[in-house]
């Protein structure tokens, strides 16, 4: 080859890389809170302050007119094999739907509502130590697709795939989920799941939910089914919240959640939220109240969390 025709080649080659970088859009987005929690006798909190630091790499483009965007969080948790945290592939197909490949961080279609009810901080069974253990949200785990398609009717669709991995499932897992909110003000919600990850341990899972805003007020209520082959290990739970904005910037909230077991004491849990908005920053917490955590009669704790976040 000539000098002239390889310098010409190299050059296209250039413009051509030049080209697909150019079309990218980059962009970071963070966050960051210090959180004071306590009155949880289990929990291992040390001085009860921790620190929350979050940065959100993010590259866009088009792709046989396809978007594609890869997002990657940079999130220190203490320890130096915990820099990265959520990271995944976002693929939109336009009218034809979203398709997410979450290698970390991902949501099912169960898992993200497991507690869909108004609330001005967290859920009523969060915070206090092991009173998460029985919620009714079904699996999710890493590597896993989670596909939506939203219709201009109000109705959206969401399914989502997990491959088997002795890591995460023995059996491969997918569900489902239909919102509606084609009503002013109204939400309907339903998802279900089979979940198996030990073999011969499977559960039938699905929740049911609706919310409903008037004005300043929100109100809820979901119920949901836990359906084991293994004897005595089917579980329902029922849950409200209703939340106040009172203004723009200041929101309050109360929520009530109850595990019902076959055999053993139900779990029943409340909590007071408020949260507080100045432009980027926010001021929130809630308190809580588990009696019969994970069905343990008499095991009973209460619980706060308060913090201040800025987002930028």
């Amino acid at each position: 080859m000539n000098k002239l025709k390889k310098i010409g080649l190299t050059a296209l080659a250039g413009s051509l890389v030049a080209g697909a970088v150019n079309a990218a859009e980059m962009s970071v987005s963070g966050s960051a809170a210090i959180t004071l929690s306590g009155g949880d006798n289990k929990a291992t909190t040390g001085n009860g302050f921790t620190m929350g630091d979050s940065l959100t790499f993010s590259a866009s483009g088009d792709v046989n007119d396809i978007g594609i965007t890869l997002s990657y969080e940079l999130d220190g948790q203490g320890a130096a094999t915990d820099t990265f945290d959520d990271h995944s592939i976002t693929m939109d197909f336009g009218d034809a739907g979203t398709l997410v490949f979450a290698g970390h961080g991902g949501s099912s279609a169960m898992s993200a509502r497991d507690d869909i009810m108004p609330a001005a901080y967290e859920e009523p069974w969060d915070v206090v130590t092991g009173a998460d253990a029985d919620i009714i949200n079904g699996h999710s785990g890493e590597n896993m697709f989670t596909y939506s398609y939203d219709h201009d009717s109000g109705f959206k669709f969401i399914a989502a795939y997990l491959n088997a991995s002795d890591a995460q499932s023995d059996v491969s897992y997918s569900d489902f989920g239909v919102e509606y909110t084609g009503v002013d003000g109204l939400k309907l919600v339903y998802a279900a799941g089979d979940v198996e990850s030990v073999t011969g341990t499977k559960t039938e899972e699905n929740t049911l939910a609706a919310t409903y805003a008037m004005g300043a007020i929100t109100v809820g209520v979901q119920v949901s089914e836990s359906d084991s082959n293994q004897a005595n290990a089917d579980t329902e739970s029922e849950g409200v919240g209703i939340s106040y904005q009172v203004n723009d910037d200041l929101s309050v909230s109360y929520g009530a959640h109850t595990i019902e077991y076959k055999t053993g004491s139900d779990q029943e849990s409340t909590a007071i939220g408020i949260s507080y908005t100045m432009g980027s920053m926010s001021i929130s917490g809630s308190m809580h109240q588990v009696d019969n955590i994970a069905s343990a009669g008499a095991n009973d704790r209460d619980a706060y969390e308060f913090g201040v976040s800025f987002s930028f």
